[in-house]
């Protein structure tokens, strides 16, 4: 979307302001599927930091996330620019990829649609 729609970035000021990551969504974003729950973005920053700091590899990277995020962010009186998910999937056929859920940060203004809800594909 050029214009981030209104409903979804007040949704995100919703879970930004309650500090709660229980809302689910699902998005589509350049045509993949994305499914999950949200995060305030303090929340996902500070687990995706833990998770790097767990790698030998990846670890130095840990700071970048772990640094409070810049005053144009969600929660200081601007409105969100990002989605912040955990335990998300991308859906691909009747999978979720990664089947436990991932991390991701989506630009509002790139969802093209959107629905409140986890969605989930079954095998039948």
């Amino acid at each position: 979307m050029s214009n981030p729609d209104e409903l979804l970035v007040a949704l995100s000021a919703a879970v930004e302001s309650e500090r709660s990551n229980q809302m689910s969504l699902t998005v589509v974003v350049g045509g993949a599927v994305i499914t999950g729950r949200l995060a305030p973005e303090a929340v996902w920053r500070e687990r995706v930091a833990e998770v790097l700091e767990d790698s030998d590899r990846l670890g130095p990277f840990a700071g970048v996330f772990a640094r409070r995020p810049r005053e144009n962010g969600s929660g200081r009186g601007e409105a969100p620019t990002h989605l912040h998910f955990h335990l998300a999937r991308i859906l691909q056929g009747s999978l979720g990829i990664p089947e436990t859920g991932g991390m991701y940060r989506v630009a509002i203004k790139d969802v093209s649609a959107w629905t409140v809800g986890d969605l989930s594909y079954f095998d039948r």
